[in-house]
């Protein structure tokens, strides 16, 4: 069997694009990218979600807290859940609010150093494999507009860094914006039929990788 840990933010968690009838702040189970990839992939592999809300690539948020920094977590994570075959990593979004002031560039260097983690941790074992995704340009509407003032603009520029931090790191590359949109409802989250589309774009992308 296949292990692959999916590390990522709300839209890995399953954070909903739009209120949800039943009131929760969270997909079901069902429609979330990561169980939508498992079913694609079928019982010889095994998907571990590890999604955050608010989660950045490296960088600790003075509001919404320290944990946040994915930096800080990955490496117990990693340990945690050995061995792994493969990993997904998919950050970068809630690095392009404003109280941060990053550009691009910056952004994808954090993604490098996540990725340094990964190899580092997977040194005298088999080596872990990583598909790095980038994720969807967002859209500056609806409640999060204020937090994410200018970041339309930089999350077009994304997948060009992420895909030159993946070869430079050599691992696998994937920009979600070829796949899915963010919601216009508001403007960083998926909805339900995009999920589907991720689930198998990063299902069939993990086939490759390991076969």
């Amino acid at each position: 069997m296949k292990t692959i840990m999916c590390f990522g933010d709300s839209n890995t968690h399953g954070y909903p694009s739009r209120p949800l009838q039943t009131g929760a702040t969270r997909y079901p189970f069902e429609q979330r990218w990561t169980s939508v990839a498992q079913r694609q992939l079928g019982s010889q592999f095994h998907i571990i979600p590890e999604g955050l809300n608010g989660r950045t690539t490296v960088h600790d948020d003075p509001i919404e807290g320290i944990y946040k920094n994915g930096a800080r977590m990955l490496l117990g994570l990693l340990e945690s859940h050995t061995p792994l075959d493969a990993v997904v990593l998919m950050l970068g979004t809630n690095d392009l609010k404003a109280r941060f002031g990053l550009g691009a560039a910056d952004i994808a260097a954090g993604t490098g150093t996540l990725l340094k983690i990964i190899q580092d941790f997977s040194l005298g074992q088999d080596a872990i494999k990583v598909l790095l995704v980038c994720p969807p340009p967002i859209l500056e509407v609806g409640a999060f507009q204020p937090m994410f003032a200018g970041g339309a603009a930089k999350s077009k520029a994304l997948p060009e860094f992420y895909k030159q931090t993946a070869t430079l790191h050599g691992v696998s590359f994937l920009d979600a914006g070829t796949l899915v949109q963010s919601s216009t409802g508001d403007g960083i989250h998926f909805d339900a039929p995009e999920l589907e589309k991720l689930g198998k774009g990063i299902a069939a992308e993990l086939l490759t990788m390991l076969s």
